[in-house]
């Protein structure tokens, strides 16, 4: 996949949460510095970040993030569908296993906009979009056999992750 191009000042500011989302998700970020002095020349739209994903120019820090929380959600959904059409019976235990990492990068997200919602202040489409991935998940784990896992002692002794955290 081609790298994204982050168009912003040589400082964190609001491009922040997006190169955290970025590399959280092992994505390559090609950046483009701008001075103050270029912005107030007009040379720009005028409005900072500019994030760039292939041919889809964005604007704005939170419409940003809303492309990639929607992008990342769906990568969710896009491994769910394979796995219920595709790989039920072969794909299942390591659907499974690896959904703490599919989520990591969402988790970051809500954590660090400290709302309970993916952007701003209230439900935007992003928490909609993740609360129908949640959804179908949650059928998927009354699944007899998931749901027996689930339910095993031996699978709730296990930690979370490694670093002691739940």
């Amino acid at each position: 996949m081609a790298p994204y191009t982050l168009t912003y000042f040589p400082i964190k500011g609001r491009s922040g949460p997006l190169r955290i989302l970025l590399a959280d998700k092992e994505q390559q970020l090609k950046d483009v510095m701008v001075s103050r002095e270029e912005w107030m020349r007009g040379e720009l739209f005028g409005q900072l970040p500019k994030f760039e994903d292939g041919d889809l120019v964005l604007y704005q820090s939170n419409a940003v993030l809303r492309h990639l929380a929607r992008k990342h959600v769906e990568d969710i959904r896009t491994k769910y569908i394979k796995l219920i059409y595709q790989e039920y019976e072969t794909g299942k235990e390591a659907f499974v296993k690896d959904l703490p990492n599919q989520f990591k990068p969402l988790e970051a997200i809500l954590a660090k906009n400290k709302t309970g919602f993916l952007v701003g202040d209230q439900i935007s489409f992003a928490d909609c979009n993740l609360l129908d991935v949640l959804l179908n998940l949650k059928k998927t784990s009354a699944r007899p056999k998931i749901k027996a896992l689930l339910e095993s002692e031996s699978f709730k002794k296990l930690p979370i992750n490694g670093n002691g955290k739940q």
